[in-house]
């Protein structure tokens, strides 16, 4: 499961594929994890970026392989390709662009014609921004389709863990 380039680890680890549309934040999500940096340009993923991201629960410690996707449609890839052997994913919109939260449905879809019955949590990031366009109480889909969803900023690093906890309880079975 591990990509070629990096050793296998001998503690858990899980690939997590992060979708969303173009310029919602997924890559700056991922960074300010892996170097604790906010990258404040913006650059296109081509195609795809796996990055290891390790966290220490009181369980011990885990690696997710963050699979970043790329969200322009013109940097797409193999898409779904990407998807397979998914074990947990992250939705991600921003909130100061209503369309990217319009496609959220659109990526579920994708993801689940792929990765059957995996936890996925929906991110609405950027609500450090001023100007919102998705308020808290517009975000229903994952009241519908059962998600855990959470309202993160990858600038101001609020709720930037949750995800990632929600995820490995939800992978081990545990609540704490």
């Amino acid at each position: 499961m591990a990509l070629p380039s990096q050793q296998t680890v001998d503690y858990p680890s899980f690939k997590l594929v992060i979708v969303g549309d173009g310029g919602t934040g997924k890559t700056t999500f991922v960074k300010r994890h892996l170097t604790g940096e906010f990258e404040k340009k913006y650059e296109p993923t081509i195609g795809v970026e796996v990055h290891p991201l390790d966290f220490f629960t009181n369980c011990g410690k885990i690696r997710f392989y963050c699979w970043d996707t790329a969200g322009q449609e013109k940097f797409g890839g193999l898409r779904d390709g990407y998807y397979i052997h998914g074990q947990c994913a992250i939705i991600m919109f921003d909130v100061t662009a209503r369309l990217t939260y319009k496609n959220v449905p659109t990526w579920h879809r994708d993801l689940c014609r792929v990765c059957e019955n995996i936890p996925i949590v929906l991110c609405g990031n950027k609500v450090d921004v001023k100007n919102r366009q998705v308020k808290a109480k517009q975000v229903t889909f994952h009241r519908k389709k059962n998600l855990q969803y959470y309202e993160i900023s990858a600038k101001s690093n609020y709720n930037f863990e949750k995800p990632f906890l929600y995820l490995a309880r939800k992978l081990a079975g545990s609540t704490d």
